[in-house]
């Protein structure tokens, strides 16, 4: 891990390049996200084929989430270890998963392309403009970290030179919890149970 800087480049906190961006994109996230889970619930058309086939997609999305919010701490280091050795952006990862998996379970073409769609304008200005954000906080640091961890798509396997030279921390349930990350969890357990009754009442 690298030492404590001002700024997390791991949140969404504090100036730099793309902050204005990441700042009007927050403000239509909400609403845009609203609306699409409205719009999920009233127009999807799950099957139990299509949610078995989706379901493990989306609690794959959840748990990588939850493991990358574990080894999260944010205005105190850059995370490289977990899930950060796989992958600059795991929580974002995650949430495409995530998306993924209900784009497939809802049963509507159109309605999973807007899913799908959604994420893509939504989160990767934010990732390119948080790439540039972290770029400037810790520099060398953080390029020598991108030369072997993608910005998105993950490794196969772990940049395990990395977090050797730089104290790789485990996973810190604590961190999990100050994250909230189980919010999404309880989130994901009810939207699985209004496809069932949507299956089972059609």
């Amino acid at each position: 891990m690298t030492q404590a800087r001002p700024n997390s480049p791991n949140s969404t906190s504090g100036s730099g390049p793309g902050e204005d961006l990441r700042s009007t994109i927050q403000r239509w996230r909400v609403p845009l996200g609203f609306i699409s889970a409205i719009l999920y619930v009233v127009f999807s058309r799950p099957t139990w084929r299509l949610l078995v086939t989706g379901l493990p997609l989306a609690v794959a999305g959840s748990l990588v989430r939850a493991w990358a919010s574990g080894h999260l701490r944010k205005n105190r280091e850059l995370a490289t270890g977990g899930p950060y050795a796989f992958t600059r952006n795991p929580l974002y990862f995650g949430s495409f998963l995530l998306l993924l998996g209900f784009a497939i379970a809802g049963g509507s073409l159109p309605l999973g392309l807007w899913l799908i769609l959604f994420f893509w304008l939504i989160y990767w200005p934010v990732i390119r403009a948080e790439a540039a954000h972290v770029e400037e906080l810790f520099g060398e640091e953080y390029l020598a970290w991108a030369r072997e961890v993608p910005l998105f798509l993950p490794r196969l396997t772990p940049a395990g030179g990395w977090a050797r030279q730089n104290g790789e921390r485990s996973f810190d349930l604590q961190q999990y919890l100050n994250h909230r990350e189980y919010r999404l969890t309880i989130g994901l357990l009810f939207v699985i149970l209004i496809l069932i009754a949507k299956i089972v009442w059609g």
